[in-house]
C-alpha cells in the first residue's frame, strides 16, 4: 500500500510539473524563444498572490489576479523587448531573458528578503479522499492534476481546431509567409508569451502552496520545466503531461528509497530519455 501511495502521489505532482513546462514549450515552439526567466515568472506570480492575500484578498481572487498580471506582463515584455531579440540566432533572446531573470530575482530579494514563504490553501489543503483502507489522496493535488489535464488538452484543442491556433502554427512554421499574408507576427508572439506566462503563473501558485517559495526558487523551477519538456518532447502539449508524470513518478520513487535521492531520481530519468530519445518521447515538430 505504501508503494501504491507513492505511485499516486508521484503521478499527481506530475500535473504541476506539466503546467510548469507547457509555457516553456509554447514559447520555444512558437518563436524559438528559450526563456531563462521562466522559473522567475512562476515565483513572481506566487509573490503577487502572497501580497494580495496580505491585503484581504481571498485565495481564488488572488490567484486569478496573479495569473492575469503575469499574462499582461508577458504580453508587454514581448512587445517592448523580446520581439527585438528574435531571429535565426537564439543567443540574443537567451542572454536577454537570463539578464531579466537576474533582475527579477534581485528585485524580489530587495522587497521580500531571502526568507522562504508559502501560500496557504486554507481548509482544502488539509482535505483528503479515502480510496482504500490506509490509502488517502489530498483534494488539492487532485484539483491540481485535473486542472493540468483540462488545461493541456484544451490548449492542444485550441492549436488544432481554432483560428488563433492555426495562426500560431503558421507563424511558428514560417513567420515571413505569415507576415506576407497580413498576420501581425509581433502581436501573435505577444499573445503566445502571454499564454505561456499565464500557465507558468498557475504552476507557480500550486507549487507555492505545495512546497513554499523564495526569490531564488526560480532556477530550480526552470530546471524542472526543462526536464519535462525534454522528456515529453515538443510535438504535443499532452506530451508535457506525460513528461511531468514521468518526472514526478521518478522523484517519488527515489524519495521512497531515500529522501535525499528525490531530485537525483528525476535527473537520472531525464538523462536516460535524453540518451535514448534526444527529441523527447512525443516530439512531432515545433507546434508546442
Amino acid at each position: 500500500m505504501i508503494w501504491l501511495d507513492t505511485l499516486i502521489q508521484g503521478l499527481l505532482v506530475g500535473g504541476v510539473y506539466a503546467l510548469a513546462a507547457v509555457g516553456l514549450a509554447l514559447a520555444f515552439g512558437v518563436m524559438r524563444l528559450v526563456n531563462m526567466a521562466h522559473g522567475d515568472v512562476m515565483v513572481t506570480a506566487a509573490y503577487v498572490a502572497f501580497a494580495l492575500m496580505g491585503h484581504a484578498f481571498g485565495l481564488m481572487p488572488a490567484m486569478l489576479t496573479a495569473i492575469l498580471v503575469m499574462a499582461a506582463a508577458g504580453y508587454g515584455l514581448q512587445r517592448l523587448m523580446l520581439n527585438r531579440t528574435l531571429g535565426a540566432d537564439p543567443l540574443p533572446s537567451l542572454l536577454v531573458t537570463f539578464g531579466l531573470s537576474m533582475v527579477v530575482q534581485n528585485v524580489l530579494l530587495l522587497i521580500w528578503t531571502a526568507d522562504s514563504r508559502k501560500l496557504s490553501p486554507g481548509p482544502i489543503g488539509e482535505a483528503s479522499l479515502t480510496l482504500a483502507p490506509g490509502l488517502q489522496v489530498g483534494v488539492l493535488p487532485l484539483i491540481t492534476f485535473a486542472l493540468a489535464v483540462i488545461g493541456l488538452v484544451g490548449l492542444q484543442q485550441v492549436f488544432d481546431r481554432t483560428r488563433i491556433g492555426r495562426i500560431l502554427r503558421a507563424v511558428s512554421n514560417d513567420p515571413e509567409i505569415a507576415g506576407g499574408m497580413g498576420i501581425d507576427n509581433r502581436h501573435i508572439y505577444a499573445l503566445a508569451i502571454a499564454l505561456a506566462f499565464g500557465f507558468a503563473a498557475l504552476a507557480g501558485l500550486f507549487l507555492a502552496m505545495r512546497s513554499g517559495f523564495s526569490p531564488q526558487a526560480g532556477s530550480g523551477y526552470l530546471i524542472l520545466a526543462f526536464e519535462v519538456v525534454v522528456i515529453g518532447g515538443l510535438g504535443r502539449f499532452e506530451g508535457a503531461l506525460i513528461g511531468g508524470m514521468i518526472l514526478g513518478l521518478a522523484q517519488a520513487l527515489a524519495a521512497r528509497i531515500d529522501p535525499q535521492w528525490q531530485l537525483l531520481g528525476g535527473h537520472v530519468v531525464f538523462l536516460a530519455v535524453l540518451l535514448v530519445r534526444p527529441n523527447g518521447l512525443f516530439s512531432r515538430g515545433a507546434r508546442g
